[in-house]
């Protein structure tokens, strides 16, 4: 074997860059997946799961591998950067435009797996044909390798998903992975043997790679177009969540993470039930607590009540509370709530908040997302209901969104059972919202207070003087009546906690058979 003397120092930096890079595809690839087709424990499983074993089979691999060493691994190190970096543009046009994403999805994660699988074997051989200490190297290698997985798994949540998205992150990071290996060319280019033919790919796919960084945002708005049905007049990624608002004429719609939160023609059915209905209840209206309800809807309900006299909205995520607060469109829905003085925001998770809370509140109304992640999943846990049982008066009330008593029977009967053993006396509701169907939500009253009877709870629900689109006496009867196909045998449900996330896996269910 001919023996070849040259500083390795800069392999030990670009194992730790590409090691960093490498992992960065891997969290995207399972993020993007967890945000097209949900449930996020399963698809960051699967990714986790097919690299290791994709990077079993690149270690297996490089044993062909017989000699012009430093040329394969500039064409591994430049193949990771360009799939790495198409990665996002791959993976959302396959859902916009194919039916077969989780075959794309699959194969994008073996062939980086592979292609990462095969770095360290080459770079142990190229060591050894360096006069190099093996047992030192191997060590160094590692070290580094390892420390890189652990920048970039840091990174990518930390930094680059909140301030630049997917599109961004993907780019750019395939452009670092390309300059690595722009610079083990120049570093080292009297060993290799198509030096004149690399300089011409690497400078064709660099160009690609940053131009994809720049213009990101255009391309990612024309993907997105696709995965909507109206046109896209407002996205973001924030630290928690992609928020994308739609037009078509007078109907403005938000999602977040791909989910419907509401329409503007039809709003006020959802919002009206999920306020009015528990406030009427509550013996007071003073204190007024919303858990979500960032898009300042619920506050325009409540501030419907002269009695109010403090509203206290926390939402985690405050890009979405600030987007609500400034945006015309949004504005113009929630009456500008949400810079009403009697209304104060807090930027903090719901579950945190009510275990650092001692204040009790009149109302909470529980106006978070459908649990469709682990996150949201503890929001729906007897836990956090032990918590809103602690916080709330013993006249109070409390109302939760709770999906789709139709499209979703298990998830909705399970936060209603859910509530219900933390001392509750709950009574389930749901009315039709054009925009997204039979919608449900679960009325809780603490049981030491409670002197009126289930099946008549209706009768004690007076609306007053407040002005409403849809709500009436005439329809209240009809909305705690459920028909059969809409209900669920109760007996053969868990309670939702930590230890026993039941509700995640009847939610997923649901979602699989209605896809």
């Amino acid at each position: 074997m001919e023996e070849k003397n040259f500083n390795y120092k800069i392999l030990m930096l670009t194992t730790l860059i590409i090691s960093g890079c490498s992992i960065i595809y891997e969290v995207l690839i399972s993020a993007i997946s967890s945000y097209l087709i949900g449930d996020s424990i399963k698809q960051f499983s699967i990714t986790i799961g097919l690299y290791m074993f994709a990077m079993g089979m690149g270690s297996y691999i490089s044993k062909y591998i017989k000699d012009k060493l430093f040329d394969w691994l500039i064409r591994v190190e430049l193949s990771v950067g360009i799939f790495g970096g198409l990665s996002s543009v791959i993976l959302f046009s396959a859902n916009a435009y194919l039916s077969s994403y989780t075959i794309v999805m699959l194969f994008l994660i073996v062939i980086i797996g592979i292609l990462v699988g095969l770095e360290i074997p080459l770079l142990t051989r190229i060591m050894e044909e360096n006069k190099s200490n093996l047992s030192v190297t191997l060590s160094n290698i590692f070290s580094f390798d390892y420390i890189g997985g652990l920048v970039g798994s840091i990174v990518f949540p930390l930094l680059l998903l909140p301030q630049l998205g997917y599109f961004t992150t993907s780019f750019l990071v395939g452009s670092v992975n390309i300059l690595v290996a722009i610079l083990i060319l120049l570093s080292y280019k009297e060993y290799i043997f198509n030096y004149e033919k690399f300089k011409y790919i690497m400078a064709v796919f660099l160009t690609i790679m940053v131009l994809g960084t720049f213009f990101s945002e255009d391309l990612s708005k024309t993907i997105e177009d696709k995965m909507y049905r109206d046109k896209v007049i407002y996205s973001k990624q924030t630290e928690y969540q992609r928020i994308v608002m739609t037009k078509y004429k007078d109907d403005v719609r938000l999602f977040l993470d791909g989910n419907i939160q509401f329409g503007s023609r039809d709003e006020y059915r959802y919002h009206e039930a999920l306020v009015h209905i528990p406030i009427s209840l509550a013996k007071n209206k003073e204190n007024i607590l919303i858990l979500g309800g960032g898009d300042g809807l619920a506050a325009r309900e409540v501030l419907k009540y002269d009695e109010v006299k403090n509203i206290t909205l926390v939402d985690l995520d405050k890009d979405m509370v600030e987007l609500c607060k400034t945006n015309n469109h949004i504005v113009a829905l929630n009456e500008g709530s949400l810079s009403n003085k009697k209304l104060h925001v807090i930027n903090n998770d719901a579950f945190k908040y009510l275990e650092n809370s001692s204040k009790l509140y009149d109302v909470i109304i529980v106006d978070l997302p459908d649990p469709n992640n682990e996150t949201l999943n503890k929001l729906y846990t007897n836990l956090f209901y032990r918590l809103c049982y602690r916080n709330l008066n013993e006249d109070g009330a409390m109302v939760v969104q709770s999906t789709s008593p139709y499209s979703a029977p298990k998830a909705f009967w399970c936060i209603e059972k859910t509530i219900e053993s933390e001392g509750f006396d709950v009574y389930p509701y749901h009315l039709q919202v054009p925009s997204f169907g039979d919608w449900g939500f679960n009325l809780a009253i603490k049981s030491s207070s409670n002197d009126t009877k289930k099946e008549n709870i209706y009768e004690s629900i007076d609306f007053g003087n407040i002005e409403l689109k849809y709500l009436n006496e005439d329809v209240l009867p009809g909305m705690f009546s459920f028909s059969e196909d809409e209900k669920a045998d109760t007996s053969e449900l868990d309670v939702n906690s930590l230890s026993n996330p039941k509700l995640i896996e009847y939610y997923q269910k649901a979602v699989e058979e209605w896809d």
